[in-house]
């Protein structure tokens, strides 16, 4: 007899953004005229660069002829994307990292998801709360976890991310082996100084301890004073695995190319304490279960460093910011308390109700969609996320709309 995994059981009734886009239909179904605008899910709304297209259109043509046609290509990404990366989004920064470091990959929720596979089913796990879901359902799946109490799951260490500690949660008092961040944060939209993460990297390693340090809002940050990468931390590149994404850096959500950043010198440990080099683990995994992305793809993803592929992202992702000013001025003025949006295209609103309440009564009386914090975990019940993922005009006439259902709360 054929059976499941019952570590599926476990898992919460639905993927939050499936119950979303379950709620979404039913309201457009009853609402079939009214022009619902969507700023909940960080989805972009942008074309993709013309230095991109450009590129990918080469590529292609390419890849109809024969004397240029390129079949399977380096699991671990071209060398001419990989170096790139290496030479633009590290050295440039001052950082050492290694173009045979960079794996290219579809997407970074699927290596945030993937990567865990390489630890001990018993590794103690620490995730903020709120979280971006993959990070914790992907470890249910794996079946480190017990049973869910009190909408937490047993045997993982939840980091607080609350007002009091401005959303950026510190190392737990007990040991863990595996710590999940995420800087620019989903969903709150809060940042960490340097000084934040170095005390990360210092709790790392007095625990022979891992960091999976998910960058993938990195792109929108505008202060020079903010880390962008968390190897700008000393010793960081022995105790933390970087995930980056061009889904929102460059608009690719739906073209699918990411990157993931193994270091040489990072580390784990056998059952007897004896290091062994992730590096290694990460490239044999990578090299079973994945083929490539493509290489028409791949040559969009190099242009994205190009000089007219640096101007043309700049230029749009300064509009989403743009639109993440204008939504942190009409929420604050509505009264309500929020952090995020000023190097982060997410801002995270006190709501002061329960958030599935709130986030109804936006969808039902504003047609707007949001997305309600306790999705995200129980320290997000009572926030709701709203993304500037959209146009200008679309944001402007959500804020109109908010701003009618709440004027008079």
């Amino acid at each position: 007899m054929i059976r499941v995994n019952p570590h599926y059981s476990k898992l919460q009734a639905s993927y939050l953004f499936s119950a979303i886009a379950k709620r979404m239909a039913e309201f457009q179904a009853s609402h079939p005229d009214s022009d619902l605008i969507k700023l909940g899910i960080g989805d972009v709304t942008h074309a993709l660069p013309a230095a991109c297209t450009e590129a990918m259109h080469k590529a292609v043509d390419e890849m109809g002829c024969d004397a240029t046609f390129r079949g399977y290509g380096p699991e671990q990404g071209y060398d001419f994307l990989r170096e790139a990366i290496a030479l633009n989004d590290f050295a440039a920064r001052g950082i050492a990292v290694q173009a045979d470091e960079v794996f290219v990959s579809d997407g970074a929720k699927c290596d945030t998801a993937n990567i865990q596979e390489l630890f001990a089913q018993d590794a103690r796990i620490a995730v903020p709360d709120p979280v971006y879901p993959v990070y914790v359902d992907t470890n249910v799946m794996a079946g480190r976890t017990g049973e869910v109490q009190d909408e937490r799951y047993d045997g993982l260490v939840y980091l607080d991310s609350t007002e009091d500690n401005h959303y950026v949660p510190t190392p737990p008092a007990q040991p863990v082996d595996l710590i999940y961040l995420c800087f620019p944060n989903n969903p709150t939209g809060a940042t960490a100084t340097h000084a934040q993460l170095k005390t990360w990297v210092d709790y790392a390693h007095e625990h022979q301890a891992l960091i999976l340090f998910d960058a993938a809002y990195e792109a929108f940050v505008r202060d020079d004073s903010l880390p962008r990468s968390i190897y700008e931390i000393e010793g960081a590149d022995e105790v933390a695995i970087e995930f980056r994404s061009f889904s929102k850096t460059a608009g690719f959500t739906g073209t699918r190319c990411a990157y993931t950043v193994v270091p040489k010198a990072c580390r784990a440990y056998d059952a007897e304490g004896n290091p062994q080099e992730l590096h290694a683990l990460w490239n044999r995994r990578h090299t079973t279960k994945f083929n490539g992305v493509s290489y028409p793809v791949q040559r969009a993803a190099e242009a994205v460093f190009s000089a007219a592929g640096q101007a043309q992202i700049t230029t749009v992702n300064d509009g989403y910011l743009g639109n993440a000013a204008l939504i942190r001025e009409k929420i604050s003025a509505l009264g309500y308390a929020l952090v995020g949006g000023e190097n982060s295209p997410y801002i995270w609103i006190k709501t002061g109700i329960d958030s599935w309440d709130f986030f109804d009564r936006l969808l039902n009386d504003a047609a707007v969609v949001t997305t309600p914090g306790a999705g995200f975990g129980s320290c997000g019940q009572g926030y709701i996320r709203i993304s500037a993922f959209n146009d200008r005009s679309k944001v402007e006439e959500a804020m109109q709309r908010i701003a009618a259902v709440l004027g008079n709360r």
